[in-house]
């Protein structure tokens, strides 16, 4: 849905100097020595899937807002292409661009930006009115929207009257309201308190899920940049030096810039089962039977075994000190002896979701597909691995 290519924005009014020495590959400081200019984005390439959630952090002064403002124009960038369904949005005439940013596409800021004289319900209507909507449309709209976020009941009250919070909500539900299918976030949640700013992810979370919007969200915050975006780019000096998954950033940073970044983050919020799971090379089937399956138990030191039907879905587990009970009575099915019990989980399952499980449940974790099928199974030793930074899999 959104394609930019080679974007570059320099601040000054000598920018063909600073571009001409810029494509050299001259430094940006280098550049502002000898121009006065400064880069504020150098050279950013990257797409955006229709209906992801792209993360652009860095520290500050990085270059993010910088790069989110370029893309629907509020700032005018230097060089480059930014393609949304096939236009160049930087030789876009002022009036395609004014319907792009009333239809297409809204933006929720850092600081709320509500206007204190209109009650909730009229803020969140706002857009819906610029674009000329009748009032008993636009209300009913904003309505929904409104309960979408939570905030049924407080359609009559004012901007004061809300939380920090609170605030961000009607801001994020005026930017639905108009239905657009780019929502541009700068910042958010930065100042929220840090229980409201959790709160608000996992809100932001819940609505993606339900209204799949292509969302490019802008923070200097890792833990939150792992928690939402499905692929995170991360800027220094201006320029992008990794683009990937959170598993990517985390397991296989591109630069020492990259690895030190991501050094004491919270692991478990990026980690998904399949990065940490063991591959199933220990199940049995139901016709091995008990004596089988306890020599195999036995040669690999196990206290447990996944059973798997010939198809390699899932039908249980059984214990060694059943299967040598069974063994004992000269009893050849498994049958009666395959536990239900077990827990599972889907490869995509967030770690952090399963660390309560892991610390209560005395059987493996296991990982299925939506077919049921056995992908892996999470054992503490990989679980452990993978939040010290080490890799699951193949062990």
């Amino acid at each position: 849905m959104i394609e930019i290519n080679n974007l570059t924005k320099i601040y000054g009014n000598n920018t063909d100097k600073a571009l001409e020495l810029l494509r050299k590959g001259i430094s940006n400081e280098e550049i502002k020595k000898r121009t006065k200019q400064v880069v504020g984005v150098r050279d950013a390439s990257f797409t955006v899937k229709d209906g992801e959630t792209f993360v652009i952090m860095g520290l500050s002064g990085s270059g993010k807002s910088t790069l989110l403002r370029c893309i629907n124009r509020l700032i005018k960038a230097s060089a480059g292409e930014i393609i949304i369904d096939g236009r160049d949005v930087l030789t876009m005439p002022a009036k395609e661009l004014e319907e792009l940013r009333k239809r297409k596409m809204s933006m929720v800021f850092q600081r709320f930006a509500l206007l204190p004289h209109r009650t909730i319900l009229d803020n969140v209507a706002y857009g819906l009115e610029i674009q000329g909507i009748d009032k008993e449309e636009r209300l009913a709209k904003a309505q929904e929207v409104i309960e979408l976020v939570g905030l049924k009941g407080w359609e009559d009250a004012y901007p004061q009257n809300l939380s920090g919070g609170m605030q961000q909500r009607v801001g994020i539900a005026r930017a639905l309201a108009t239905d657009p299918d780019i929502l541009l976030m700068d910042e958010p949640f930065s100042a929220l308190d840090p229980l409201i700013r959790q709160d608000m992810q996992e809100e932001l979370v819940d609505i993606q899920e339900k209204l799949r919007k292509t969302i490019i969200f802008i923070t200097h915050d890792l833990d939150e940049a792992l928690k939402i975006g499905d692929r995170i780019a991360l800027m220094k000096d201006g320029q992008i030096v990794q683009i990937g998954s959170p598993e990517d950033i985390l397991l296989s940073p591109a630069t020492e810039y990259v690895a030190r970044f991501v050094e004491n983050v919270n692991r478990s919020l990026a980690l998904t089962a399949s990065s940490v799971m063991v591959r199933p090379r220990y199940v049995v089937h139901p016709k091995d039977g008990p004596r089988t399956a306890l020599n195999f138990m036995e040669k690999h030191g196990l206290s447990t075994l996944f059973v798997l039907d010939r198809f390699g879905k899932l039908k249980g587990y059984i214990k060694a000190e059943d299967s040598s009970e069974l063994t004992a009575q000269g009893v050849k099915d498994l049958a009666g002896i395959i536990q239900t019990d077990m827990p599972t989980t889907r490869p995509d399952s967030p770690l952090a979701d399963l660390l309560d499980v892991m610390a209560y449940t005395k059987v493996p974790i296991a990982v299925i597909d939506d077919n049921n099928k056995l992908q892996g199974t999470l054992v503490r030793g990989s679980v452990i691995a993978g939040l010290a930074g080490g890799r699951g899999g193949d062990k």
